[in-house]
């Protein structure tokens, strides 16, 4: 690409994840990322490699990922979306498209990244909505749930709670927010934080389901941060409950919300 003719342009991106390997694409199997390379290829008329703001486990959803390309293609913005939205799958879905400058990076300019997590707590699972929410039968204490969770907000060392295969260099990161809800019969784990390690939330939300089923004593989730021992923690909770709800960046890029994400933080 002709340096002197080089544009930069942020996307929002919501997709099912219940079709995709994860976002990374990979050989011989199905990724988001390589699905929405696939298109802006075609519309560019030439390679497009993007980076995105958080990388998604096969199974987890998204309704609010950012990614960023380069491109020395001229097109109106409706064909960044739109048109990309024509040679992508129904399960993949540009929401929003936005001219930024060469400095903005989809994962380093992030401040924080926010998840949400759905449980259905209910006797019976359901039929219609089983790749998109986790099942749990068993009554769950919400108020010990928000309570436990609550030990875990600031900055920790959190490797009782990363995956064993984690590759980050720092097992440090800082929750800025974790809230524990009941709609119904829908459990709703809402947590905020500046990144997280590999499977850190899922890993979360399975400990606490065991602090809502009242098998762990008081205090529990505070102990598990200082032993620093995956092995004590919960187990990890499935994909199919998390969504990738909302990443903020400084307010001077001027990014639109969804409707959700409006719902979320409001």
């Amino acid at each position: 690409m002709a340096l002197n003719n080089i544009k930069r342009f942020a996307l929002g991106v919501e997709y099912d994840g219940s079709f995709y390997h994860g976002w990374q694409r990979q050989k011989r199997v199905s990724s988001i990322q390589e699905e929405i390379e696939r298109a802006l290829s075609i519309i560019a008329n030439h390679k497009i490699d993007v980076i995105c703001a958080g990388r998604t486990d096969a199974g987890v959803h998204s309704i609010g990922q950012v990614i960023h390309f380069s491109t020395t293609a001229v097109r109106k913005k409706s064909s960044w979306s739109i048109g990309v939205n024509s040679y992508l799958s129904k399960n993949i879905s540009i929401v929003w498209v936005k001219s930024v400058p060469e400095s903005f990076h989809a994962r380093y300019s992030a401040i924080t990244r926010s998840y949400r997590y759905i449980i259905y707590n209910y006797s019976f699972r359901s039929a219609i909505f089983q790749t998109k929410l986790n099942h749990v039968y068993r009554k769950l204490n919400v108020s010990k749930m928000h309570s436990e969770a609550q030990f875990l907000l600031g900055e920790h060392d959190f490797t009782s709670f990363r995956a064993l295969g984690c590759q980050s260099y720092s097992p440090y990161r800082n929750i800025k927010k974790l809230n524990v809800f009941r709609f119904n019969h829908w459990v709703v784990i809402d947590i905020t934080a500046n990144s997280f390690l590999h499977h850190m939330v899922r890993n979360i939300v399975g400990s606490l389901i065991e602090v809502g089923m009242s098998k762990k004593k008081e205090f529990w989730m505070k102990d598990l941060l200082r032993k620093k021992d995956r092995s004590y923690a919960g187990a990890t909770a499935p994909a199919q409950g998390l969504y990738l709800v909302y990443v903020e960046y400084p307010s001077y890029f001027n990014f639109p919300r969804s409707a959700y994400t409006s719902t979320f933080f409001e």
